[in-house]
């Protein structure tokens, strides 16, 4: 879904991102759609004070058609305290008119004084996939078209030992059912494991360190974590397999708008992953402009670095952004190969949604040597 022209339903906010938030949305006040509608683009809410919006969403991609949805976003701190962390929870629900759905919740809760730390994930969808084979050299125009009905959750259970510091357990389940693989021509990709579907549950724990104050717009701070997932029969899992992952971020504020911010990212596994279990490059956070798995394999490294102007100089409400990633994937550490890096660049647009929370909606234009991607999300990419 990240390859799709995905645009807001309504064109107030592309107006808003050229004319620089200039719109009369105040005689859009009466009425729940009218609401929303000024709330998007005059939000006035304390930085204590919750905030929810919902919007529609447009898209339309090759193998989708025409795609409808709706996002909702909540934001919050525990007890309305500004001294706590902003907790954000994320849903984005999808169809189209070939009866495919979908369902996407995000969130990142902090409690009071940070005492817990909720960080997950969850996708349920019939939603197609594309399947390119496995390696760092697999064929752009010979791709498989993968249908099928996919569950993802994840979640991480954290408490704090010291100051910034988090460890708990992480859960991770994905079930993947009624696969069928639509291949251009016998050259195609050939089947990969997992093609007949799988349902695989991981526990594991993961070690975070977060001084971060806004986990949508960090303007400066540091997050790394390093996390470890063990998948096994005696788990109820169709393989088995265990995974490392290691994310570092930081953020160095060059000044009150801008932002130079850089992250580095390792995923590792180990035994026999099912091919949607692999380390999949591309997606709407890293190597953006790449259909996420376009590349995969049992490893994967990557580092993007990107520039924000948090907002333009000339402006109050609308910002931009320059980024550019570089990864590689291998079926080993050691044939993690420079000479198979892939690159990516781009830069995006900036709508300030909440003035005082300092939360962005993101417009990214990613570039490769094999198209560009386009995005729109609520919050950076990372």
């Amino acid at each position: 879904m990240e390859k799709s022209f995905k645009f807001v339903g309504f064109l107030l906010l592309v107006g808003c991102l050229l004319f620089n938030g200039h719109v009369r949305a105040q005689r859009l006040k009466d009425g729940w759609l009218g609401r929303q509608v000024y709330r998007i683009f005059n939000d006035t809410a304390s930085a204590a004070a919750k905030s929810f919006t919902v919007y529609p969403t447009f898209g339309y991609a090759p193998e989708t058609g025409i795609e409808l949805g709706a996002s909702a976003l909540q934001l919050f701190r525990a007890k309305n305290d500004t001294l706590n962390r902003l907790s954000e929870l994320q849903a984005f629900a999808f169809f189209t008119f070939k009866a495919q759905y979908g369902l996407w919740l995000d969130n990142a809760v902090y409690g009071d004084k940070d005492r817990w730390f909720f960080l997950g994930r969850t996708r349920i969808q019939r939603f197609p996939l594309f399947y390119y084979g496995i390696g760092p050299h697999t064929e752009n125009a010979n791709h498989a078209v993968v249908d099928a009905f996919s569950i993802a959750f994840k979640q991480r259970i954290l408490r704090k030992i010291s100051k910034d510091f988090f460890v708990g357990p992480e859960i991770d389940f994905q079930q993947l059912t009624g696969v069928s693989f639509n291949r251009p021509s016998t050259s195609g990709p050939t089947l990969p494991l997992g093609a007949n579907g799988s349902l695989n549950l991981g526990l594991g724990a993961a070690l975070v360190y977060d001084n971060r104050h806004n986990v949508l717009n960090v303007r400066k701070g540091f997050f790394g974590e390093l996390s470890f997932l063990n998948y096994s029969p005696s788990l109820a899992s169709d393989y088995r397999f265990s995974s490392i992952n290691l994310d570092i971020r930081s953020f160095h504020a060059l000044n009150k708008r801008n932002t130079f911010s850089w992250q580095f990212f390792g995923n590792f596994v180990q035994g026999d992953p099912p091919f949607n279990q692999l380390a999949l490059m591309g997606g709407d956070m890293l190597m953006r402009g790449y259909y996420q798995g376009r590349y995969r394999d049992k490893n994967m490294l990557a580092s993007q670095v990107e520039f924000r102007m948090l907002p333009f100089a000339f402006s109050k409400r609308v910002g931009g952004v320059l980024f550019g990633s570089v990864a590689t994937v291998g079926p080993t550490i050691d044939q993690l190969h420079f000479s198979n890096l892939k690159w990516s660049g781009g830069f995006g647009l900036r709508y300030l949604l909440f003035p005082n929370k300092d939360i962005y909606i993101r417009l990214d234009i990613g570039f490769t040597q094999e198209g560009a991607g386009f995005y729109i999300f609520n919050g950076e990419a990372f």
